[in-house]
């Protein structure tokens, strides 16, 4: 008969394992690599102006704030479940994906960001949802409709860009007139935008539900090619950018003014919350134990399996940077 005990010991054993052997930081120099810039997640090496190499590593933000350890196997999971979502998207968006020579690497076009986050809300909940209850009735120039509560759904989806922030900086809300205003985007190029952002939110929320899940909220970057096209960067529909509810049940937990069960890294928001910590200055980012450690991967690897509908592969972790290198070296020769 199938131990289950046994099989959570030995899950947790091995991530307890291999908790020392994660990656936070890279120091990589690629053949005709021109520059890296290193994101709250992530680290992108130019190579000869013409690709990027992007390194999904194993850090983790909060409230903009990149917490002090790293969580085995998240950039593997974070860097597979975008590749999957940008293949299950690219006949509706193009986008900047060209190769995945490893599993925490993509691979693809030299891009020029736009300066915004295109965040699209289906839901009222997590930051919009504490802006509601703090008395706002617009968020980025949209207007909220009264009587709502949290995790109600929005009559139609809502778009709330954001600034995008330099490391250990806060993303700010931006309203689309703003964006125009001053310049951040032409109106052109705007449009294509949010023409895409509701394209893309449409089609994740198709996924999602195929799998018996709500795509509650998320957010898009966008970037233009050297021949100037408009084309979907970065990531896409993981955990660290969108925010899940479980289809089953959702109606009654409303009802019944319930908490909804969700998908997504508000788990760790909420217990940096309960510790007293929101990323205001000050404040202490609390102690992070092995053992809460472990919970936040295993929820990651539960993320994976119940957003993309298979098992998760663990890769290779014994020397990640040396891995990482070899792949990326052999697939750039």
């Amino acid at each position: 008969m199938f131990d289950d005990s046994k099989q959570i010991t030995f899950a947790k054993q091995s991530i307890r394992e291999f908790k020392m052997n994660t990656i936070t930081d890279t120091n990589f120099n690629f053949p005709k690599q021109k520059s890296v810039y290193k994101g709250k997640v992530r680290a992108v090496y130019n190579i000869n102006d013409e690709q990027l190499v992007m390194i999904a590593t194993d850090r983790l933000s909060a409230f903009d704030v990149v917490m002090p350890k790293g969580i085995p196997y998240k950039g593997q999971i974070l860097n597979q479940i975008a590749t999957k979502m940008m293949a299950a998207t690219e006949d509706l968006v193009p986008n900047w994906l060209t190769a995945t020579p490893d599993p925490n690497v993509a691979v693809g076009h030299l891009c020029e960001p736009f300066k915004v986050e295109m965040v699209i809300r289906g839901y009222m909940s997590g930051h919009a949802a504490r802006e509601y209850k703090a008395g706002k009735r617009m968020l980025c120039g949209v207007p909220m409709p009264e009587g709502m509560k949290e995790n109600d759904k929005f009559p139609e989806p809502i778009i709330t860009p954001a600034t995008k922030a330099e490391m250990g900086d806060h993303d700010e809300d931006i309203s689309r007139e703003d964006i125009l205003k001053r310049g951040i985007v032409s109106e052109a190029d705007y449009m294509v935008l949010e023409d895409y952002t509701r394209k893309l939110f449409q089609r994740g929320s198709e996924i999602a539900a195929s799998r018996g899940l709500i795509l509650v909220d998320t957010k898009y970057e966008f970037g233009k090619t050297k021949e100037g096209k408009i084309v979907l960067i970065d990531e896409i529909h993981t955990p660290d950018s969108s925010r899940y509810f479980y289809a089953d049940g959702y109606q009654e937990r409303q009802d019944n003014g319930e908490t909804q069960k969700q998908l997504s890294k508000e788990f760790v928001r909420q217990w940096l919350i309960a510790n007293n910590f929101q990323g205001l200055k000050g404040q202490t980012v609390p102690f992070m134990s092995d053992d809460y450690i472990e919970t936040v991967s295993e929820r990651y690897i539960e993320l994976y399996e119940n957003i993309t509908g298979e098992t998760f592969v663990k890769a290779d972790v014994n020397d990640i940077q040396k891995r990482i290198e070899a792949n990326v070296l052999a697939y750039l020769k």
